[in-house]
């Protein structure tokens, strides 16, 4: 199948809002192959329903209009009939709670028909809901574990698709997923809203700008860059903590890891390449488009990323990416690891979330274009995601705090937990010349003579890229650097369009009771930019184009008031104020009940990982590493009265043997200081978090140097964990 046509089946419904640059992009670049035989896209419907079922459901998917009862029970038997002649014998409603992960419950599509045969049953009541236990999921206080009772809801916007095993093949139907009393308990029913809230501010600056005929909504687009670590599958195994937590908790640095920068970008192992080209081979069979992959800094670490999409698929495709790694990395003899922080002292891993909003009609709003001190529409949108960041930093910063993540976050490998927005050179002198009047100039970046005939001249933009920055304009988008690699994206993506939208909403207060002259009139220009101007000034404290890994930044960012919220618990309790709140409700998001759901399901989910990793440190320290000490403590001992038994001075030997008993007692001590420190109880979230951070992670902190220190002086042999130069060497 040619790659134009398969590709547009692919993703026909998976990418009605894309930025202009990226579908040129996407209609021009070719490859051989692509599969999307495993999608329910718009091709496989027009095969099985009548042209007024298409068209209904597509005024449902484009518009928001109800699902009428007779067009989901064609699109149900559409559904059954393509899915049972691809081999399919169950359907699932796949949703993602607040876990993190996702779940799924499946049903079979066949039943007894009582006479020792079986029939199809899937019913447009099947498609449309489903009743999973709400009881043993998150739901911070929602719901009680007695009270059971959830809904899932059929998304029709992402399409379903099959996910195929070794000897299965089931449906896979995208849904919400809700408590009996109509709250979310899920990432996406929170998302959908936020997409709409965003659409519905930012069609009114539209309208004020004649700008919005034709359009009917307006849409965030993403591209979520996915970095992992994959390490052979027997040392995988041979290590607790990697299994039970997916980092290692113990683990002295190797003597060669990322110093030399030489795996960034580098030749692709062979194993590794195959296992590339085996997930992206399953990834496209679902209707997920991949674009790059590559090596990353650290030794083991590689990066996929897909094609910008509409942002609620994008991020059921980010699901489908993490679980496809995890799935398909056991058939090669690897284990994919998607912790942020899975081995220390070398790169962590992130999931930087690129993020734009354009109309239906495929208009990137952040496109700055040509000329952009002109383009006022744009920039009326940029001052607009400025102020979101400046009034809400705090909220993004919440939206990616993790266990996981806060190891990573200013470690010099990713974004520091100040929130500040990069623009660059030809942004910020259009933003320094809004807060003195109408802008007349921009910046251009030339181009670049590289001094040989042979080289073409490049062209060079008119800024340079800043990877320290947690917020970076990076073209026509900007880019999420601070999202940790496990994450479900659809949270921060939540948050983000929540806050811009609510910025939106007082820009249009304020363009509406002021502007009243024409579109492209000086008049118009010069009233747009009298409510720009101020808020430029107001907001450009959270404008830094620096350095943000260095400590002048951090004392710079104190004096301008920018909150440095370095851990997970800080940053969540900002989701409990009543700003936080009285924003997610103003906007329809969230309610009170809801916003506070999360703040304690986020919180216990932090605590309840380090309570795990606390006690499989004891658990490795207590049975693994002390045994191994002990052993190699009494051999250095059997080494001393040797020596002194043949008469040999041997005072280096008893110093050794000295010094390693000491740290054999430390380590045993600090042992016993974290199951100390673990012996509380709390019944509160808030209260669980505070002691994990406070009282349990710096024990395990200290445990850790220790027992390190005592893989570094014990024998190779008798060491029983497999070394980081393993872990990160064997590919």
């Amino acid at each position: 199948m040619e790659y134009e046509t398969a590709v547009r089946d692919a993703v026909n419904s998976t990418a009605s809002w894309r930025p202009d640059d990226e579908q040129e992009r996407f209609e021009t670049v070719k490859i051989d192959k692509i599969y999307a035989s495993d999608v329910f896209n718009e091709q496989a419907m027009r095969r099985r329903v009548p042209k007024s079922v298409l068209v209904s459901f597509r005024r449902t998917v484009e518009l928001g209009e109800p699902l009428e009862e007779h067009v989901a029970e064609a699109l149900a038997s559409a559904m059954k009939e393509w899915a049972i002649q691809r081999g399919a014998t169950h359907y699932c409603h796949w949703f993602q709670p607040l876990t993190g992960a996702t779940a799924e419950k499946h049903d079979s599509l066949h039943i007894p028909d009582g006479k020792g045969g079986v029939l199809a049953s899937f019913s447009g009541k099947d498609l449309r809901q489903g009743e999973p236990d709400a009881s043993s999921f998150p739901s911070g206080g929602l719901r009680s574990t007695f009270e059971a009772r959830g809904y899932t809801a059929w998304d029709p916007s992402s399409p379903a698709f099959l996910m195929r095993g070794e000897n299965s093949a089931t449906l896979v139907i995208p849904t919400a997923f809700v408590s009996w009393t109509g709250e979310a308990l899920d990432k996406k029913t929170p998302l959908l809203r936020s997409v709409e809230a965003l659409s519905t501010q930012a069609m009114r600056i539209l309208r004020i700008f004649h700008a919005d005929i034709g359009v009917s909504r307006v849409a965030p687009t993403i591209g979520c860059e996915q970095e992992y670590f994959l390490v052979d599958k027997q040392l995988f195994f041979a290590r607790p903590d990697l299994v039970s937590c997916g980092r290692t908790l113990f683990g002295a640095e190797a003597p060669k890891h990322q110093q030399l920068d030489d795996h960034y970008f580098g030749s692709i192992p062979a194993r590794v390449l195959a296992f590339m080209a085996e997930v992206e081979r399953e990834l496209y069979r679902m209707g997920v488009p991949i674009t790059t992959r590559h090596n990353e800094v650290a030794p083991g670490q590689y990066e996929l990323a897909p094609v910008f999409e509409d942002g609620n698929i994008a991020c059921d495709h980010q699901m489908i990416v993490m679980e496809t790694l995890r799935r398909v990395a056991p058939r090669f003899g690897l284990r994919a690891l998607l912790h942020e922080k899975p081995f220390a002292g070398i790169n962590g891993s992130g999931k930087h979330m690129n993020w734009s909003i354009a109309t239906d009609t495929g208009v990137n709003l952040l496109d700055p274009r040509d000329e952009t001190h002109t383009n006022l529409q744009f920039l009326t949108f940029l001052m607009g995601v400025i102020r979101a960041v400046d009034t809400n930093g705090d909220l993004i910063r919440a939206s990616i705090a993790s266990a996981g993540n806060d190891h990573r976050l200013g470690a010099n490998e990713a974004p520091p937990a100040i929130i500040s927005v990069y623009l660059g050179e030809m942004l910020s002198d259009i933003v320094a010349q809004l807060e003195k009047g109408v802008p007349t100039r921009t910046l251009t970046g030339g181009a670049l003579d590289l001094g040989a005939k042979s080289l073409p001249q490049i062209p060079r933009h008119s800024g340079d890229r800043n990877r320290t920055s947690p917020f970076a304009f990076t073209g026509a988008k900007f880019e999420l650097r601070a999202v940790g690699s496990s994450a479900a994206p659809a949270w921060p993506l939540t948050v983000l369009n929540t806050i811009v939208a609510d910025s939106l909403s007082s820009l249009a207060d304020e363009l509406e009771r002021a502007v009243d002259a024409e579109p492209g009139t000086e008049a118009f220009t010069k009233q747009v930019v009298g409510v720009l101007g101020p808020i430029a000034s107001k907001h450009k404290r959270v404008i830094f184009d620096g350095d943000n890994y260095s400590k002048d930044w951090e004392e710079e960012a104190a004096r301008r008031g920018l909150p440095n919220l370095r851990d997970t618990v800080s940053a969540t309790s900002r989701l409990a104020t009543d700003e936080a709140i009285g924003l997610f409700e103003r906007q329809r998001v969230l309610s009170r009940n809801e916003v506070l759901s999360r703040h304690n399901a986020f919180l216990e989910k932090y605590a309840m990982q380090l309570r795990i990793e606390a006690d499989q440190m004891l658990e490795i320290a207590q049975t693994m590493i002390l045994p191994a000490a002990y052993r190699q403590q009494r051999e250095l001992g059997e080494a001393v009265n040797a020596t002194q038994g043949a008469g040999v001075s041997c005072d280096e030997a008893w110093k050794a043997l000295e010094e390693y008993t000491q740290t054999v007692a430390q380590f045993r001590e600090a042992t016993r200081a974290l199951e100390q420190a673990l012996a509380g109880e709390h019944d509160e979230p808030a209260a669980f978090a505070t002691a994990m951070r406070d009282e349990v992670l710096p024990r395990m902190e200290d445990l850790r140097t220790l027992g390190d220190a005592l893989e570094r002086s014990t024998a190779a042999d008798l060491w029983p964990l497999p070394s980081y130069s393993k872990l990160l060497s064997i590919r």
